[in-house]
């Protein structure tokens, strides 16, 4: 399963990069607007640094709107994808992108239906929100498994890219279930790593180590 930065900070992104364990990353408006004035400035150094799919939403709401604005950033650099939300404006505007070879990642994606559509008009990634989904006692991963279901019964090429990570056990879970991508915001990749009885494991060794050379003085 490949493995997203949910973030739009350069210096966070450039930190996972030397690991070899970033495969793409996803941004939005909220995330860029925080980053001063030239968000597009920020996207192409993004793409520079990452070499894989950048995620840079609309902020238009009409088809119209959205199909302009996702011709513009298409042509920031050739890793971008177009992000719109769900709805009949996001998925005319997926549709009529997709036909002309750009990429599209729809997101905001709540329902197995949405994402039955999302893929019928030619997304590239459809990304259901899981821990949104949770926060309304509705189990998220219970859509991924949905989704992975449809997408396998009718052969749709869209990757499946589940957003709104919480941490751990939504990576691994989502892994088990076959989805394609989980884009992760840097806390929740960081919790990847860590296990206690690795720090434990760590201290002992070096502990035993340092014992050994003691005695050999």
């Amino acid at each position: 399963m490949k493995l997203f930065v949910d973030s739009a900070k350069v210096d966070e992104i450039a930190a996972f990069v030397p690991l070899g364990i970033v495969d793409g990353v996803t941004t939005n408006p909220s995330l860029l607007g925080k980053q001063g004035p030239e968000p597009r400035t920020v996207l192409k150094q993004i793409c520079n640094l990452v070499q894989g799919p950048v995620s840079a939403e609309v902020v238009a709401t009409d088809a119209d709107g959205m199909i302009r604005e996702g011709r513009e950033l298409s042509q920031i650099d050739p890793h971008i994808v177009v992000k719109v939300p769900f709805g009949k404006a996001g998925v005319e505007a997926c549709h009529t992108l997709t036909s002309e070879d750009i990429k599209v990642n729809v997101t905001l994606v709540f329902s197995a239906s949405q994402a039955m559509l999302a893929a019928k008009v030619g997304a590239t990634f459809v990304s259901p929100f899981v821990g949104r989904l949770d926060d309304i006692a509705t189990p998220g991963m219970d859509l991924i498994s949905q989704i992975v279901d449809i997408y396998e019964g009718a052969a749709f090429q869209t990757e499946i890219l589940v957003a709104s990570i919480r941490g751990p056990l939504h990576v691994v879970e989502a892994a088990r279930l076959g989805a394609d991508i989980c884009t992760c915001p840097p806390k929740a990749i960081d919790a990847l790593f860590n296990h206690p009885l690795t720090d434990i494991g760590l201290e002992k060794f070096l502990a035993d180590w340092s014992k050994s050379q003691k005695q050999s003085v």
